[in-house]
């Protein structure tokens, strides 16, 4: 006997626009493809409606590009024919039909531009907004939650700590009530990967073109061997965990670049290696925060995380010592993230 209609399983499409077509929107890409039986027993079919980088521009179709052109950097004469091609985010976002932004381009720490604006546009457009940018939490989280909310649609950012791991979403929906106190831990697979190298016998610089095979390091690798990166990752998760809206000036940040490769050596000889350390405590005067190399003993768990792994320790009210951690992670795991969250946004609305 056939399911009665109430039983059957409502199946929408989804149009969804790519916004940077680097490594992580292309791994997005190939990780949806491998997944379309699981989404699709969840009720989500989705389609590539537009993909836009500084190289190609802006491309749109609401039909749906092909995903083997793209993949293959044959996009272009995708576009729909007769369409004159779209000149700005939000020209392309109403071209695409827009259901779904997935945003990926490069970090600007200082101000978050102009991820910010790509992210309002599609909540402005009635889209969900997915990023793996932590620049436009750090800069104007609060803005886009409240236009989230009022547009009825998601702005969300599993990828932006850690990869794909849940931890925005372990507080927000399992953590409930929590209070945290404070955290510390290793966040930036890079300096990781350069220090670790640089333990082995590797140059600082073999150790960065080592990262930069890995597809963890850019080409221009400042960001993370000065701090910057791990700071933004630290104010995420001060604004959105613990609430408080703290400033990236306020972050105490030191990178790697001052420290020599006998030093490093010398340290890890000692027992006592040397990892790129983030901060954050309450306090009566608010939150500290800072990022800097430091020296852990091996007794420390910390001292042991090496290569792209990450760790994170929470300090809260109920467990006093909540550990994360992630083992050598690739790019899959950034792209799970998106893809978690693309399910979250569509199934909660």
């Amino acid at each position: 006997m056939p399911p009665s209609p109430s039983r059957r399983k409502v199946i929408r499409t989804y149009n969804l626009c790519l916004l940077g077509f680097g490594n992580v929107n292309q791994t997005l890409l190939r990780l949806l493809q491998r997944k379309n039986s699981e989404l699709r027993e969840r009720g989500i079919v989705w389609r590539i409606a537009g993909v836009a980088t500084r190289k190609m521009g802006w491309v749109a179709n609401e039909n749906g590009l092909d995903p083997a052109a793209l993949l293959s950097n044959n996009v272009l004469a995708q576009s729909r024919a007769g369409t004159p091609a779209p000149h700005d985010v939000r020209e392309w976002l109403r071209l695409a039909k827009a259901d779904v932004l997935f945003e990926a381009t490069s970090l600007s720490p200082r101000d978050g531009q102009p991820a910010i604006d790509h992210i309002r546009a599609a909540l402005e457009a009635g889209a969900h907004a997915i990023t793996a940018n932590k620049g436009p939490i750090v800069h104007a989280f609060e803005e886009l939650r409240s236009l989230a909310r009022a547009k009825g649609r998601k702005f969300l950012f599993e990828s932006t700590v850690m990869d794909g791991v849940p931890i925005f979403s372990l507080f927000r929906d399992n953590l409930l009530c929590i209070h945290l106190q404070g955290f510390r831990g290793i966040l930036n697979s890079t300096t990781n990967v350069i220090l670790s190298g640089v333990e082995e016998g590797l140059s600082f610089e073999e150790s960065l073109v080592k990262a930069q095979e890995l597809g963890v390091a850019e080409t221009d690798a400042s960001n993370d061997i000065e701090g910057w990166d791990a700071a933004v990752k630290v104010a995420a998760l001060i604004r959105v965990l613990m609430d408080v809206p703290i400033r990236l000036e306020e972050i105490q940040r030191e990178g790697i670049s001052k420290l020599s490769e006998d030093v490093v050596r010398a340290a890890r000889a000692e027992g006592k290696p040397y990892k790129l350390v983030c901060r954050a405590q309450r306090t009566d005067q608010g939150v500290m925060a800072s990022v800097r190399p430091e020296r852990v003993p091996l007794s420390d768990p910390l001292a042991w995380v090496a290569g792209t792994s990450s760790i994170v320790y929470f300090e809260t009210d109920i467990f006093p010592g909540l550990a994360i951690t992630e083992n050598n992670p690739g790019l899959d795991a950034t792209a799970y993230g998106m893809l978690a969250d693309f399910v979250r946004a569509v199934k909660e609305t």
